[in-house]
Order: structure tokens, then C-alpha cells, then sequence
């Protein structure tokens, strides 16, 4: 996980320390339900600790990551389930600095970012 950061810091140049959690199917459903209203599994869930502004530490937020959802995807996708899942993990990271998909313009820029970061992560 550790290389996935690294090429991440080299794209967005914000450090801090991320806690990762690798979850199943049905805790992800209940964090998904809990938080978001959605009684459904999702890839990825991430939750920054300065979302409202009011905390600055060096403590990024978490990042919750469901793996049989990641190697569904990846058969979905036609793509290797690690790659899927530094995709997930870029995504996440990215929403913890503060990046969001909801506006066109928005996404396009952060999709366009957490794509380099596979590149970078992937190349030799």
C-alpha cells in the first residue's frame, strides 16, 4: 500500500497517515447504510477527518475498502483484481484531500488523477 501513496504524493504533495481497512461484504453494507442511507454494498468508503474543517492533524481519515466487491468489479471490468483494488485505494485516498466525482468538471480531474497514480503504481 505503501507504493500506491507514494505515487499518490507525487500527483497531490499532501502527506498523513490513512488508516486502510480491507472489509467484507456485510460490514460494508451496514458502514454504507449507516452513513450514506444506501442499504447496498459499495466498493469503497472514505471518511476525511477534516471534512468540516474543524480538525487539522496530520491524520488523513480512514479509508474502508470491500473485497469481494473489488474482485467482482475486477471480473466486471475485464481488469487484474490488484489493479482494481489500487484503483479503490487511489479513489479513496482521493476523496480524504478532499477531491469529489458529484460535479462533471470535478470528476473529470480527480478521475484523471487517480489514473496516473495506477500508472505510476504499475510502472517498471
Amino acid at each position: 500500500m505503501a507504493k500506491v501513496f507514494r505515487a499518490a504524493h507525487k500527483l497531490v504533495k499532501i502527506n498523513g497517515e490513512l488508516e486502510v481497512n480491507v472489509i467484507g461484504d456485510k460490514e460494508m453494507k451496514n458502514l454504507n447504510h449507516h452513513y450514506r442511507g444506501k442499504n447496498s454494498v459499495t466498493d469503497v468508503l472514505s471518511f476525511a477527518w477534516d471534512e468540516d474543517k474543524k480538525i487539522k492533524s496530520e491524520f488523513l481519515g480512514q479509508i474502508y475498502i470491500c473485497y469481494p466487491q473489488i474482485a467482482r468489479q475486477a471480473k466486471e471490468f475485464g481488469v487484474k483484481i490488484n489493479e482494481e483494488f489500487v484503483r479503490m485505494l487511489a479513489h479513496g485516498f482521493l476523496h480524504t484531500v478532499g477531491y469529489d466525482h458529484i460535479k462533471k468538471p470535478d470528476a473529470e480531474k480527480m478521475f484523471k488523477i487517480q489514473e496516473k497514480i495506477i500508472k505510476k503504481y504499475f510502472a517498471k
